[in-house]
């Protein structure tokens, strides 16, 4: 009433809107409390009915309304699950396949909004060995059936049990063996180390020995180039397992030794295989204490990280001082031998195209990649927690407590040398064992970290990026992206020191996900396993190149 005569006071017609005829008609005309009249006689069959389907999701109470223009969540599927989520609905089931053109609802949608922190989700174990990409009924079986010498092949049963060639010694050992330059890429721990050793030692028990005088520049007849000490101390094990009982030498040169040490090196013995890193390589032949006229091969091993701007200008001076063939005839020239070229790594970065179109014909590369390249390893269990920078260490701290006595070693990644240090006092102060590594070290402290922890005398180790590559890690378990890394090349490189041939436990990677360009890594990650799809942005551009060359 107070409403109506507010409104006749204004001399003009009341016009209601119908939200507030509603409120007037339910709070002003309601019925006297005797009782309310019987409705009519047309209103009595009058029954509200929602879709049997909607009814069921009101009573498990999993019905939640979204905003106009958002994707529908699915329900969880029942059966195993592909992605595993704190929230169920976005969970995915392994059965379930996402378009190539559908965007799916991601876990990762909101993580940077700052009330997202304590949400997770988890890439599920699907299968318990890493996938092989041969049929056993028609792939060569033995190392003897692609070519290699039965010498050869014994010795490497003998000294390393290895008697069956994975899915990239396949591929690539015969088109090395036939001298071809190529490009190998395959995920990590697939035995590529090997894939190109083989092949390297058997050219060289073929040729002839060098042999020069003690005023002679030395000459190595091999060269594999390593971003690392620690991975070029690797490569110079398993290489002196295979020669030494073939009478070929193995010499190792790295940096931080000084110089009259790298000189001995050189000089004591003609080495058959160098193993080196660029910047000593390229300091021995700027001060012409080394020569590389005489190889044979040349094999550019981590290509990608050697591609990084610390290495690419000693990597293109290193190349240069080489006479690469552009056919196997070359190679294999009496008179005039050219070096055979091989780069091989777990990415093919889109800069190498570039950098060996300036020291050889890129037409005359045969390039070997694996189905798996560029993709998540299904083998390997990975989970990814959204959390604040100062939690991290509370949930570090709290994996690190909860392994138990029979649990494999663990590898915690940094992004920095300091916060490597930082978070090494922390462990201290809580009386957990580990060990540290990263760059800014002094070579002799540095020289027998990586061996100490492989030996199992320390089961935590604490290290940058430097361990990331190609170290061989069989015992490993799990790896905490404590720093969550830089860009998706890293992460791969970092995950696959879990789940590698050989390896005797089942891989888990934990990363801690803090910044928001930490974020934009994640929605390319998860996006990617829900359509089982490469990693984005890691197409090499070599391939390009290659193809328009054959072309024309």
């Amino acid at each position: 009433m107070a409403l109506a005569a507010c409104g006749a006071s204004q001399g003009a017609p009341t016009r209601f809107s119908p939200w507030l005829r509603l409120v007037f008609h339910r709070w002003f005309l309601r019925p006297s409390s005797s009782g309310p009249p019987p409705p009519p006689e047309s209103e009595k069959e009058k029954v509200v009915r929602i879709p049997r389907a909607w009814q069921l999701r009101l009573e498990r109470g999993s019905f939640r309304p979204r905003r106009r223009g958002a994707p529908a969540a699915d329900l969880p599927r029942t059966g195993k699950l592909l992605l595993r989520s704190r929230r169920p609905e976005l969970s995915q089931a392994a059965r379930h396949t996402v378009g190539r053109w559908e965007q799916p609802p991601l876990v990762s949608a909101g993580w940077k909004h700052r009330l997202s922190r304590g949400d997770y989700f988890q890439l599920q174990r699907m299968r318990q060995e890493p996938p092989q990409e041969r049929d056993p009924d028609a792939a060569p079986s033995s190392f003897q059936a692609l070519g290699v010498q039965p010498q050869l092949a014994s010795i490497l049963e003998d000294v390393l049990s290895i008697s069956e060639p994975t899915a990239v010694q396949i591929r690539a050992i015969p088109p090395l063996l036939m001298g071809c330059n190529a490009l190998c890429a395959a995920e990590t721990g697939s035995g590529k180390t090997l894939a190109y050793l083989l092949p390297l030692i058997q050219r060289l028990l073929q040729s002839p020995a060098l042999t020069y005088g003690a005023a002679a520049i030395p000459a190595p007849r091999s060269l594999v180039v390593l971003p690392s000490r620690e991975l070029a101390g690797q490569v110079r094990r398993i290489a002196s397992y295979l020669c030494t009982p073939l009478d070929l030498q193995v010499r190792e040169i790295g940096g931080g030794r000084g110089k009259h040490s790298v000189q001995q090196k050189l000089r004591a013995v003609p080495a058959d295989i160098l193993v080196a890193t660029p910047g000593v390589l390229y300091k021995a032949l700027r001060r012409k204490g080394l020569s590389l006229e005489k190889l044979c091969c040349l094999v550019l091993d981590e290509v990608d990280t050697l591609l990084d701007p610390t290495f690419v200008d000693l990597v293109e001076d290193v190349l240069r001082h080489a006479f690469f063939a552009t056919s196997p005839k070359e190679v294999g020239d009496v008179w005039n031998p050219k070096a055979q070229l091989v780069a091989v790594g777990a990415t093919l970065p889109k800069g190498l195209g570039d950098l060996l179109s300036k020291v050889t014909d890129l037409s005359s590369f045969s390039v070997l990649t694996s189905f798996s390249l560029h993709r998540l390893q299904p083998h390997v269990e990975q989970k990814f927690m959204r959390l604040k920078g100062s939690d991290k260490v509370v949930e570090l701290l709290q994996l690190m407590k909860d392994r138990r006595p029979s649990s494999g070693a663990v590898l915690i990644f940094c992004n920095k040398a300091s916060t490597v240090n930082w978070l090494g006092y922390i462990l201290d102060d809580h009386k957990i064992k580990h060990l540290r590594l990263q760059g800014q070290m002094a070579a002799p402290a540095r020289a027998g970290i990586f061996d100490t922890f492989q030996k199992g005398q320390f089961d935590i180790l604490v290290c940058t990026d430097i361990a990331s590559r190609g170290l061989d890690t069989t015992h490993v378990e799990l790896v905490v992206n404590y720093d969550f890394p830089p860009t998706l090349h890293d992460y791969l490189h970092r995950v696959g020191r879990i789940g590698r041939t050989g390896s005797k436990f089942p891989g888990t990677a934990i990363s801690f996900v803090t910044h928001k360009w930490d974020v934009d890594l994640v929605r390319k990650i998860e996006t990617a396993a829900r359509k089982r799809t490469p990693l984005p942005g890691m197409e090499p551009v070599v391939k390009e190149a290659l193809s328009k060359k054959r072309e024309t």
